[in-house]
């Protein structure tokens, strides 16, 4: 069944051979067995459940709880000649009728399912009555509640062993650690499981955190160069979505907002825009999941920290899918400190959940100061490794200065010992720097000895010690009585000289360099309008199909097409990326431009 499995991979989706760990996950499945896979966004994970779902008799089913994504797949298949299918909330009655009317026939090579959706009793009598190829259970991270992104209903999933015996299961995620990985393996009862795990890096990523001073303003410096880019920006509440993606638009941006308090059919919009249109930047909740499949996404921006690094990791994973230089660029400060914390300790989750919440926030926190390779530090947060540093993220490129901060923590630690730890952190700054407000007066706060004694600070470096004074746990923030800052036992030995403590310089941003190009080939000036007419064309084909611009070819594909210039459908099939189905139908259109340009 392997050598299916390559004759498929060649004719169907145009790949001359598998990446990475592909071969082996498609080999156990083929051969009945179980699988945990572990696999980066944009290592292709799909192709691991697909293939063996198509070589194995039956039906696969794929399990998946973004309807973005059951779409973009499903979008993708059909322009490859399979027969996949979606049941969910978006398709009416009559049109659920039609797929399960397909299902029950056996005309179907994958259907995709939600985790509540697949659970129903109706459903499962369904399934229980067609052969079954292989379930694929997507997104597996999410069973845990050690994961970031955990869904009651994926706790149902256990029942697929008994009630499918002989089917093999697969569990997929590019997101989990050590912890997390036990515990899929433990909910889904997948006793006895093929463990393919691949490595966390993501090399063509340049990973950037700097220290938050005027957000729209870096964030606006960041994108000046990038107009013609399609990336994401994420910001912490609906109300900075919009106020965000307003700003870029004034600017000239093409910038659409992305929430759950939005009309469903406006997110619809946005989202088609985003995937159909280039150059679109979408605005979108750090606690919303997108589920974009689009493989082109140059950047992703936090103007606001996310919750874990877990979360984090997979929301930068939607940049540069395509293997192609991409960037994961961050703000923080230390309002994101206090205001996670709150998040936390405010959330009705019991006391161990809390506990879990607070150790992955303290490991982003963390990370977000660290001062060697940022890459080796995130992958070593997974149990991955890399043996010398990266040489693509911000502390590789300009290598930050550490400094001596003992005494100025000493004299922080001591205003706030002094104000009655009742304070948060706008007043203790007001009171070291000497200032005459109406606040420091109403508490006498100018007759105290630490009154003044902080004054050839300004207000920022002063931020940026007590920022990562509360990250490395000498001071914590007390939800309950409004942020107000407490010592910790940590504290005593550095107010008593016993200990000394190292900061980072927080240097004000210069504007960034775009990033280096390093695919093999990138198009010459002088090939640059026939790349242009390929892209026209391929937008003007999705438009009238009412596809994704990069489910017709990726730009791989594209610029394979400037570079080789074919001259016949061989050569064409030939490309990566085009498989016979796509050749089929596009492959007449393409030669027809590329003949326009020969010599």
């Amino acid at each position: 069944m392997i050598e299916r499995a390559h004759e498929l991979l060649g004719k169907v989706y145009g790949y001359s051979g598998f990446r990475g760990r592909q071969e082996a996950v498609v080999a156990a499945a083929l051969a009945g067995k179980d699988a945990l896979v572990l696999m980066p966004t944009g290592g292709g994970k799909s192709l691991c459940y697909q293939i063996p779902a198509v070589v194995r008799p039956g039906l696969g089913l794929v399990v998946s709880p973004l309807i973005a994504l059951m779409q973009d797949q499903v979008a993708a298949l059909e322009q490859l000649g399979l027969k996949a299918r979606y049941l969910n909330s978006t398709l009416s009655y009559p049109q659920q009728r039609i797929v399960l009317e397909e299902v029950a026939r056996g005309e179907l090579d994958l259907l995709y399912l939600a985790p509540e959706r697949l659970l129903q009793a109706e459903t499962l009598d369904l399934l229980g009555a067609v052969k079954l190829s292989l379930i694929a259970i997507d997104e597996a991270h999410c069973v845990s509640q050690w994961g970031h992104d955990f869904r009651q209903d994926y706790l149902g999933l256990n029942v697929l062993r008994e009630r499918f015996p002989g089917v093999p299961r697969m569990a997929l995620t590019a997101t989990a650690d050590a912890a997390t990985r036990r515990d899929i393996l433990a909910r889904l009862e997948l006793n006895g499981a093929e463990r393919f795990i691949s490595g966390f890096d993501r090399p063509n990523i340049r990973y950037t955190v700097q220290a938050k001073t005027d957000p729209s303003a870096q964030l606006v410096r960041f994108l000046e160069g990038r107009r013609d880019e399609a990336g994401i920006v994420y910001a912490m509440t609906r109300k900075k979505v919009e106020a965000t993606a307003d700003a870029l638009a004034e600017r000239g941006f093409k910038a659409l907002p992305y929430h759950a308090g939005l009309p469903g059919e406006v997110r619809g919009e946005h989202q088609t825009r985003f995937l159909r249109e280039d150059g679109i930047v979408i605005v979108a909740t750090i606690a919303f999941g997108m589920g974009i499949d689009k493989p082109d996404v140059r950047f992703v921006a936090h103007i606001d920290l996310p919750k874990s690094v877990e979360a984090y990791y997979q929301e930068t994973g939607r940049a540069g899918r395509d293997g192609e230089p991409a960037e994961a660029w961050m703000v923080y400060g230390l309002q994101d400190v206090v205001r996670l914390r709150q998040m936390v300790e405010q959330s009705e989750a019991d006391e161990a959940h809390k506990r879990i919440e607070r150790a992955k926030l303290d490991a982003l926190l963390g990370w977000c100061e660290v001062t060697a390779c940022r890459r080796q530090a995130l992958l070593e947060y997974f149990g991955d490794g890399l043996p010398e540093s990266c040489g693509n993220c911000d502390i590789c490129l300009a290598p930050p200065r550490t400094w001596d901060g003992t005494v100025e923590a000493q004299k922080l630690l001591s205003c706030v010992y002094r104000t009655g730890q009742y304070f948060g952190a706008a007043h203790v700054i007001d009171v070291l720097r000497g200032r005459d407000t109406a606040k420091v007066r109403q508490h006498r706060h100018e007759r105290l000895s630490t009154y003044g004694i902080g004054e050839d600070r300004s207000v920022m470096e002063w931020r940026s010690i007590l920022r990562q004074l509360l990250v490395q746990g000498y001071l914590r923030s007390e939800v309950q009585r409004f942020g107000a800052l407490r010592l910790t036992s940590k504290s005593r030995g550095l107010l008593r000289g016993e200990d000394s403590v190292q900061l980072r310089e927080d240097v004000a941003a210069k504007r960034q360099a775009k990033v280096a190009r390093v695919s093999s080939y990138e198009p010459s000036p002088e090939d640059q309008p026939l790349w242009d007419a390929l892209r026209e064309l391929r937008s003007r084909l999705a438009k009238e199909a009412g596809l994704p611009a990069y489910v017709v070819f990726h730009d791989t594909t594209l610029k394979e097409m400037v570079r080789l210039r074919p001259e016949s459908l061989e050569q064409l099939a030939e490309l990566h990326g085009v498989g016979q189905k796509k050749l089929e139908s596009y492959g007449a259109v393409f030669l027809e431009l590329l003949a326009d340009w020969q010599p």
